[in-house]
């Protein structure tokens, strides 16, 4: 059994504190990230062997898919609770951080060990190009917000149809890259280090792991506001980098993993897959859901930072990515400009 499975207590235990210390939110809020890093490796290793039967591009999407359970779990947490701009500003620190944490840390941990990798480029170049389309079509009406002629009735059903626009996009790009162009787009076959687990265990640990991220997820959203407050976090670097950080965990240990394997193809399918996903999927599907379960309507109308971000974000991982080779300072350049989106949200007055 993996070291980090034995912090797998931590869910009940978050459960049972929250239920005598509901007001404890610093302490519920640590305990709930302590919590949700093995619920989050559990998951992985469960998507690990679901996925396993399948080659490195089909793995890639089944690990981002059920990966970002934990990000849908905690936006519609949150969104319940009426934290609308907390749920826009993990969307985009969830797309930043898949494309340059997530990408620039299996490139650093996968350089260390293997000294130049390779990749497939299309693929990195396919999902590029969707978080391009993706940017631009946040950008409307994020510029459209501010005037006030249109109404705040406008920017909600522009949202609706661009929300609809965004998920048929999606899913024809999943119709060219898994159907009718699969071919440019596989990776090479590698011979699994490790026996996967059972179909049976796997799906068994799915359940248990998404049950009790649904559950932790909720103390999380909570208590983080509060806990930001008391130990000085602005509430941008709270939901761009915590958030998204604690949401992504899942994807993130599945990633620099398959590099440190010498898996590249996996991981930057997992990190560009992933993030094409939130931008394209769950963000949209959160903003049509949010008519149902949220006390308004949340619409596609982020700041100008948050789009600023992505761009940079999508720009950099598309400089670095297109060459199909990667060594260890690539991912080095990655994570110095996440840092500077980090430490600029970090020092913001509170």
């Amino acid at each position: 059994m993996q070291p980090i499975f034995w912090l797998l207590p931590l869910a009940p235990i978050v459960l049972v504190a929250e239920h005598l210390a509901p007001e404890a939110h610093t302490l519920l809020f640590f305990l709930a990230v302590a919590a949700i890093v093995p619920l989050a490796s559990l998951l992985s290793h469960s998507t690990e062997a679901v996925a396993a039967k399948t080659g490195d591009t089909i793995g890639g999407l089944l690990n981002a898919t059920l990966g970002n359970l934990t990000e849908l779990v905690i936006a519609i947490t949150a969104l319940r609770m009426g934290m609308i701009e907390l749920v826009k500003a993990s969307l985009a620190g969830a797309i930043v951080a898949n494309t340059l944490f997530m990408l620039g840390a299996s490139f650093l941990v996968g350089g260390l060990r293997n000294r130049v990798q390779e990749f497939n480029p299309l693929s990195a170049r396919l999902q590029t190009n969707m978080l391009l389309l993706a940017t631009v079509t946040l950008l409307v009406p994020s510029v459209l917000a501010d005037a006030e002629s249109l109404g705040p009735d406008y920017l909600t059903t522009l949202s609706v149809g661009l929300s609809v626009l965004l998920i048929a996009t999606y899913v024809l790009g999943l119709v060219f890259s898994l159907g009718t162009h699969r071919e440019f787009f596989s990776g090479k076959a590698h011979a699994e280090a490790e026996k996967p687990w059972p179909l049976g265990a796997a799906i068994a640990g799915l359940a248990v792991a998404t049950v009790l991220i649904a559950l932790v997820s909720e103390v999380f959203v909570e208590s983080v506001q509060q806990a930001a407050a008391a130990l000085g976090m602005s509430p941008a670097f709270v939901g761009f980098v915590v958030v998204a950080l604690v949401g992504g965990a899942a994807e993130s240990m599945t990633a620099i993993s398959a590099a440190r394997k010498n898996r590249l193809d996996l991981s930057v399918g997992i990190a560009m897959g992933s993030a094409a996903q939130i931008a394209l999927f769950v963000a949209p599907v959160l903003a049509l859901l949010s008519h149902v379960v949220a006390p308004a309507p949340m619409d596609l109308s982020f700041t100008s930072g948050q789009v600023f971000a992505v761009f940079i974000s999508m720009l950099t991982a598309a400089l670095v990515a297109m060459t199909g080779r990667s060594a260890w300072f690539s991912g080095v350049q990655l994570l110095a400009v996440y840092c500077v989106f980090a430490i600029t949200l970090y020092l913001l007055p509170v």
